[in-house]
């Protein structure tokens, strides 16, 4: 029975899956080809070019959270940044979805945090 399924498997053409711009699966059996890379057509703009906006979450039992959105950079660049933030906040949070999540009241240590990095920054909200 193995020898069956093997013999299946070894004829069977590579599949190669990449993301497309939407966020979408594309799957290829060509073995040449490639995608374009996304930073080379959709340059991201400058730190200091983006507008980000800090926000206070109201949560159920009188829980409240720093929410940065704006931040149009990589995952991972966005990975960084929410880690750098929640060190200087001391305080837990995820970072996911193009948003920073950081758990308490931290507006103004978030704000003077990211104006020392070279963010423009704005507190939102009332």
């Amino acid at each position: 029975m193995d020898s069956v399924k093997d013999a299946y498997l070894c004829h069977m053409p590579k599949l190669k899956h990449f993301q497309n711009r939407d966020g979408g699966m594309v799957y290829s059996t060509n073995p040449d080809y490639m995608r374009e890379m996304e930073s080379e057509t959709n340059p991201q703009p400058e730190s200091g070019k983006q507008d980000l906006r800090i926000h206070l979450l109201r949560l159920k039992g009188n829980k409240v959270a720093t929410v940065v959105r704006g931040h149009q950079g990589t995952d991972l660049e966005i990975e960084t940044l929410g880690k750098t933030l929640k060190q200087k906040c001391g305080s837990g949070g995820s970072a996911k979805d193009g948003e920073i999540i950081i758990q308490g009241d931290h507006r103004q240590t978030v704000m003077s945090v990211l104006t020392q990095a070279g963010h423009r920054c704005k507190l939102a909200g009332g």
